[in-house]
């Protein structure tokens, strides 16, 4: 009877672990309009009006799927982030690292096609793909009630060689 025990235990434990494990996958396979290799303009908005950048961006899996990265470059920022997917809180966190070193996770949802991520109540950022095919990332602040971009980056795919 004590086999018997351990051996149900042990299928439970296993069984969680594989559905904890496809939830993950299956979170995480929604950001899948953000994988590929981009190239395109990064535009900032400031007091002193817009500037513009070129920027390049590489997103992919890795971990069998279990993470998702993306890869930043331009004159302004050099970023890699890794973004994972808590399944006990039904939560994105997008973790991002640069030359100055790593910020905490911060959350994230997911909802109607777009990926937004959340720095604090008055700064996100937020991911999507436009209608002609292109990459569009962009992030605001909340002022006075509404929601400002101070940049974006309207990507599109690099052609393979």
């Amino acid at each position: 009877m004590k086999h018997f025990v351990t051996s149900l235990f042990t299928f439970l434990i296993l069984v969680s672990a594989s559905l904890n494990a496809q939830e993950e996958k299956e979170a995480l396979s929604k950001l899948s309009f953000m994988t590929g290799n981009w190239k395109g303009v990064s535009i900032s908005y400031g007091k002193n009006g817009k500037q513009k950048v070129d920027v390049t961006e590489d997103v992919h899996y890795i971990m069998d799927g279990d993470l998702l990265i993306l890869n930043v470059k331009s004159p302004w920022i050099a970023l890699h982030t890794i973004v994972s997917y808590n399944v006990k809180e039904k939560t994105y966190y997008y973790s991002p690292f640069s030359k100055k070193g790593n910020k905490k996770g911060y959350k994230g949802t997911y909802e109607d096609g777009k990926f937004k991520v959340y720095f604090n109540e008055n700064r996100r950022l937020t991911f999507t793909k436009t209608t002609q095919g292109e990459f569009h990332e962009y992030g605001e602040k909340l002022q006075d009630g509404k929601w400002e971009k101070y940049f974006e980056d309207i990507l599109k795919p690099v052609e393979s060689k």
